[in-house]
């Protein structure tokens, strides 16, 4: 793995449909690509409305398989095209009824490497994603790509420490946390958790936000996508918080040594004594 990744992260507001979502955020993937950037995250659901605003079963409609469906065969092509690691957000069917908030990755000579299927669902107003979404069911997988090891946990797995710790043990160098979180809601954390998470876990942290108001109800997507440094600083700036960007920024890989060598959290742990957190 190189020293510096140059990485990006695509923030997007709702196009009105799904084709024209999917054709917009491969522009921006090419657009990243032309930067230089060797791996992309997208925003969470990334080809639809964030429809958990409500709660109607017409939006079933916008699952597909995974790795066998249109948007993930099409994802392949697109990665091998610039030779870019992909990680993807998508709404998946594994059967009839049987529905995940998922994440395919995808390395960068296209090859479907794996996916993640978001563990803690959330069912408060707006965000009323136990009527779309069963939990993840397999844990929390780390994918080897072209850019070295990474890792997805998905926007509402941000609020438990759990997973992010789970990823660094596997090895996670980067972990992207696409997300859907409203000005309303959440904006007081965005700037905390993330950053919160990459200093005790001694990663780099992607946080990707959705941007815009949806029709389908008034939460506020407030964007603000940004990468987080294991020291808890931002690499460069965030993004906007009402406009569509592409954030591409360099990772220095040289700092996740520098950083575990002074702060030796992975050493100091103590699992011999953490049996009460894993009872309900």
């Amino acid at each position: 793995m190189s020293d510096v990744v140059r990485a990006g992260l695509i923030q997007q507001k709702w196009t009105g449909d799904k084709d024209s979502m999917i054709r917009a955020a491969v522009d921006h993937i090419a657009t990243a690509a032309s930067q230089g950037a060797q791996v992309v995250c997208l925003q969470e659901l990334f080809y639809g409305p964030y429809f958990c605003q409500v709660q109607d079963a017409d939006y079933y409609s916008y699952t597909e398989g995974i790795p066998d469906g249109p948007t993930t065969e099409l994802l392949c092509e697109v990665a091998a095209r610039h030779g870019i690691v992909i990680v993807a957000p998508m709404y998946e069917q594994e059967q009839v009824g049987v529905y995940y908030n998922t994440a395919a990755v995808i390395d960068a000579d296209g090859t479907y490497l794996g996916k993640y299927r978001k563990n803690h669902i959330p069912q408060v107003k707006g965000f009323w994603e136990k009527f779309y979404f069963r939990p993840g069911n397999m844990d929390y997988p780390i994918f080897d790509t072209a850019v070295g090891r990474i890792g997805v946990y998905i926007c509402y797995d941000r609020h438990f420490p759990e997973g992010w710790r789970a990823l660094g043990l596997a090895g996670a160098k980067i972990v992207f946390n696409p997300s859907a979180t409203s000005r309303g809601l959440s904006q007081y954390l965005w700037r905390l958790e993330q950053p919160a998470a990459a200093v005790a876990n001694e990663y780099f942290v992607g946080a990707i936000n959705r941007v815009g108001v949806e029709p389908l109800g008034d939460n506020d997507f407030y964007g603000q996508t940004y990468f987080a440094d294991p020291r808890g600083q931002l690499v460069g700036e965030a993004a906007s918080d009402t406009e569509e960007e592409v954030v591409v920024r360099d990772l220095d890989m040289g700092l996740l040594a520098e950083v575990r060598d002074l702060w030796q959290f992975y050493r100091d742990r103590r699992p011999d004594s953490y049996d009460s957190l894993t009872k309900p």
